[in-house]
């Protein structure tokens, strides 16, 4: 689906970036790892054959501004962009935020949404020459509702999926494209261990926070990494050529949009 195509993947992180990559690589493309942590990224990039580890920080400009050079420099074009980067959540109410929790806050609104932007500014123009390419940004199903006390994951994941839209209408007519997957729960340790968490708060064992949470999804099962990734395959891939400024939810039926 990605036969011989350039991807970079922004915020890559061992989780769904470490899947992403494989399952790309798998599909023929030469996939680029950019994230803050050089150690993450040359980790991921040592496991798959023929990736390139480019350690930046999608805050950051001269980074991203780089990072776009480098790519293009040394492969001539970029094929598609996945902008994945995840903030981590604080969980503060905002009755409750210190001033370190305010500048937290910030943070996890620039990495969710003008880290997006930033990587979107320095990309799509090399794009807009070839006359092709395909923007994924990963949001998630906080983007659509929120949550107590996750503030600021949810409106730096809501600000990159309504860039998403604007991006789409402006960048269409050089055929561009750009779409969102928006994640659910994943399957995963950090999932197990919130999972844990609320048991214990609630004097529940951990079996059944897991049978409550599943029996509130359509296909009684937790979305996995891989459920995540195939969807970000397909917007990246022609198959997807006429889907512009559309999300794609990967949620097992938690969230129906």
């Amino acid at each position: 689906m990605l036969h011989q195509k350039i991807v970079v993947i922004t915020g890559a992180g061992p989780g769904l970036g470490r899947t992403l990559t494989r399952l790309m690589s798998g599909e023929g493309a030469t996939v680029v790892v950019a994230a803050r942590t050089a150690a993450t990224v040359e980790k991921i990039a040592a496991e798959v054959p023929g990736a390139l580890a480019i350690p930046a920080d999608v805050t950051r400009t001269e980074e991203v501004e780089a990072l776009a050079a480098t790519v293009t420099g040394r492969f001539g074009r970029v094929d598609v962009l996945v902008n994945a980067a995840f903030p981590g959540t604080h969980r503060k109410n905002v009755l409750d935020m210190s001033a370190g929790d305010l500048a937290a806050w910030r943070e996890a609104v620039d990495i969710g949404s003008y880290g997006t932007l930033l990587a979107c500014r320095f990309f799509a123009p090399h794009m807009v020459a070839q006359g092709s390419g395909a923007i994924v940004n990963v949001t998630s199903m906080s983007s659509r509702r929120g949550y107590a006390g996750r503030s600021d994951f949810a409106v730096g994941k809501a600000g990159a999926h309504l860039l998403s839209h604007c991006l789409a209408d402006e960048l269409g007519p050089y055929g561009v494209r750009v779409n969102c997957v928006a994640p659910g729960w994943i399957a995963g340790e950090a999932l197990d261990d919130w999972m844990r968490t609320r048991a214990d708060a609630e004097g529940v064992t951990y079996e059944d926070i897991v049978a409550r949470d599943v029996s509130a999804m359509a296909l009684r099962r937790i979305a996995t990494e891989e459920d995540v990734a195939r969807a970000i395959i397909f917007l990246a891939s022609d198959q997807a050529k006429a889907i512009t400024g559309a999300t794609l939810d990967v949620n097992a039926g938690q969230l129906f949009t």
